[in-house]
């Protein structure tokens, strides 16, 4: 009633037409609403499809994966090799022997064990630790156990061993590639509530700041939800045909992504709206004409995002090319509940949402010449070159710390934030047997040359040179065989290459050579191990030689991290400056945000590079760090450029550039800091998951969204394209209109 009253006593009130785009907004709106309800059942389910091991992240081009494919033809059962260490630091008892043996029995009954591949015992030469060898099933008959099963199989293999050997001072723990890679998977289980939950916290906590209301609050982060729940339901549907990859970061990611750039765009509107309503009498015309004015920023904002995200489908990795659609589809249902959604709900609700703030209307809109940005952008604008001049400083004073950036990777190890169990497992099982046993390089050649290959690879510095190190690999189901002939209790480690009689038969001419190394499958040493064996035996004739195994597919991933940093970010370059060059309708404008925005991600890998070394004492960073880092920063911190621009060129076809570009940061000013804040805010939720990746990619985004927001934004760009002058615009008829 509100509102119709207004306008009967206001007859001069302004009035907006309203056609078919209103109801099919409202249409599509509705449905949003839910499918977004529906959705959000299915952000708990991604973790069913979720792959998280090197093999997945491969192409079927990596050599690795090659030799994986060959390799499987000779075992019925692929395996994750996995360890439980047993360790008394007085030394282990004879009755700690007999627990030991129980738990060997206890382990072999647990589903998902690979028991044909269990072996006795083995102890450490100082007789205190001792260690059993379970590789845990990854694919039976050509069906993959999913990341799930396999953590909750590693698990129950942890269980039963410490139940069986339960005794004071005796320690359990897991080890090897399978607990290491379980470990990962935990790391993501049931972390997907806590970080939506810290993430809407802290988002809720800003926009009670921002917007003063105990009301408007609701309606963003409502929106955000059911955007995610939309997200959730494409995503998880598409990764269980496999038409995407989805791994545990894609998720987390996802999640902060969606409320972040969400709760963007919900300030952006929302700024607009409150705008509106000081001009009109009746909130749906505010709305409307807020919708108008905010579309043109928010569209072209969500297709950079979307087309840099995109970018990723280049990529060799393929956690990499999963992550590109589904970051997309995440920005793509947020924008659509933005902007349908978010508007409906907003306009119904009426004015009383701002209270106590409720905007009248009294004309007063016009805020550019007031308040705390007003005197910023005349700051800005008055002291334009040493403003530019001396942003420009600090950002290349920051670059200099690229120099101390350690890409070169990170060990499964030094992946955690935590010290989970298999962490402590590992490195008793490093310190007290053969680093490289359990996780061999797998060479798979043709049958003709497999004496050569083994006399080759048995001289390549890292490889065991004890008896048995390189060796044809044993057929498991003879060895196995035999043992129940003889009445053993399982295969016995060989000291020696088994006999040709338990070696596998050549399939169509090819068979597998297993090379245990002296170093830990992941770690830099062992990697140098295989380029050397890769080196060495593909130079050997007609023997067509193809290597695998952990550390090859760590290599494979690394090398492939580089190849897809160097391709995909001149891709992503190219088309943000054709968004932005068809957005503001310039060829020069483009160029200087993109250069603005590049300069400010320099500084932030040089920032991180220092925090990481000097502050929080990580042992480096992931190859995809920098590919990750540019991706986010150029495609999300865009975003406040266009935002600005948009706005400055709507005040400029008016007042003229330079005047424009004071009224822009003006108005703008206060609604882009505060969306930059809760993006940053939203991103530094990601070390709530305890892996250094996603510690380094959350404080890399977050310092670099801080340092677009209040720097680039507000002092460089303003400023310089306050000294540049009308040229800006060129070669749009603007750079030639009166100023």
């Amino acid at each position: 009633m509100g509102d119709k009253a207004e306008i009967q006593q206001k007859p001069t009130a302004r009035r907006v037409a309203r056609g078919w785009p209103v109801f099919a907004i409202i249409a599509v709106a509705i449905m949003a609403f839910l499918a977004g309800g529906f959705g959000g059942s299915y952000q708990g389910k991604l973790g069913e499809v979720q792959k998280n091991d090197n093999a997945s992240f491969l192409p079927g081009s990596a050599e690795s994966t090659k030799a994986s494919d060959e390799s499987a033809k000779f075992l019925k059962i692929e395996s994750i090799p996995g360890f439980v260490v047993f360790h008394r630091d007085s030394g282990l008892t004879a009755d700690d022997k007999g627990r030991i043996e129980k738990a060997r029995a206890a382990v072999a009954a647990v589903p998902g064990v690979d028991k044909q591949g269990l072996l006795p015992a083995q102890f450490s030469d100082d007789a205190t630790t001792a260690s059993l060898f379970v590789p845990l099933v990854a694919k039976d008959n050509g069906v993959t156990v999913n990341g799930q099963d396999l953590s909750t199989n590693e698990q129950n293999v942890v269980d039963a061993a410490r139940q069986a050997a339960t005794a004071d001072g005796l320690e359990v723990l897991p080890a090897g590639p399978g607990g290491l890679l379980v470990a990962f998977i935990d790391s993501f289980n049931g972390l997907d509530g806590a970080l939506l939950g810290s993430a809407l916290i802290v988002v809720i906590v800003i926009l009670l700041f921002v917007y003063r209301s105990p009301v408007l609050w609701i309606f963003p982060i409502l929106a955000d939800v059911l955007a995610l729940g939309i997200a959730s339901l494409v995503i998880y549907y598409l990764a269980k045909h496999d038409v995407i990859t989805l791994n545990g970061q894609s998720q987390g990611i996802l999640s902060v992504l969606v409320l972040g750039a969400g709760t963007d765009y919900a300030l952006l509107l929302t700024s607009r709206y409150r705008e509106e309503l000081h001009e009109y009498d009746n909130r749906f015309d505010a709305m409307i004409t807020a919708w108008k004015e905010s579309a043109a920023a928010i569209f072209a904002s969500a297709a950079t995002v979307i087309a840099g995200l995109l970018c990723l489908t280049f990529s060799e990795l393929n956690s990499n090319k999963g992550l590109g659609p589904v970051a997309a589809i995440g920005i793509a249902c947020t924008v659509l509940v933005m902007m349908t959604f978010l508007p409906v709900a907003l306009a119904l609700a009426g004015r009383w949402v701002f209270w106590p703030r409720r905007p009248r209307t009294d004309h007063q809109s016009d805020i550019s010449t007031h308040g705390l940005w007003g005197r910023i952008a005349g700051t800005v604008v008055g002291r334009r070159r040493p403003a530019w001049i001396g942003a420009t400083v600090i950002l290349l004073f920051c670059v200099l710390g690229v120099t101390m950036l350690n890409t070169s990777g990170l060990t499964v190890q030094d992946s955690f934030t935590t010290n989970p169990d298999a962490v402590v497992g590992q490195r008793l099982y490093d310190a007290k047997f053969d680093k490289g046993a359990g996780a061999p390089a797998v060479i798979v050649t043709n049958a003709a040359a497999a004496d050569e290959v083994i006399k080759r690879a048995s001289s390549i510095e890292g490889v065991a040179q004890k008896p048995g190190s390189v060796c044809v690999q044993v057929d498991i189901a003879k060895v196995t065989a035999l043992a129940g002939q003889s009445g053993g209790g399982g295969a016995p480690a060989a000291a020696a290459c088994p006999p040709a009689a338990l070696q596998v038969e050549p399939i169509d001419g090819r068979t597998v050579v297993n090379a245990n190394l002296v170093d830990s499958y992941d770690s830099p040493a062992a990697i140098d191990t295989v380029k050397r064996l890769r080196s060495a035996l593909h130079a050997i004739p007609n023997a067509d030689v193809m290597i695998g195994g952990s550390t090859a597919s760590t290599l494979d991933v690394q090398q492939a991290a580089v190849h897809d940093r160097n391709l995909i970010i001149p891709i992503v370059l190219a088309v943000i400056f054709v968004v932005l060059a068809l957005l503001l309708r310039s060829l020069l404008a483009p160029v200087l945000l993109i250069a603005s925005v590049v300069l400010s991600f320099g500084a932030t890998l040089g920032v991180s590079a220092f925090a990481f070394e000097h502050i929080f004492h990580f042992a480096g960073a992931d190859q995809s760090f920098p590919l990750f880092a540019f991706v986010f920063l150029v495609a999300l911190g865009i975003d406040y450029n266009i935002f600005l621009m948009t706005r400055v060129r709507e005040e400029s076809l008016e007042f003229g550039t330079r005047e424009g570009i004071r009224r822009g940061l003006s108005v703008t000013g206060g609604v882009i800091t505060s969306a930059g804040i809760v993006l940053a805010a939203t991103f530094a939720v990601l070390t709530v998951i305890p892996l250094v990746f996603l510690a380094e990619i959350g404080f890399a985004v977050a310092f670099g969204v801080l340092l677009d927001t209040i720097l680039v934004r507000s002092i460089l760009v303003p400023a310089l394209s306050h000294d540049i002058g009308k040229k800006i615009w060129w070669p749009s008829a603007l750079s030639t209109a009166k100023d």
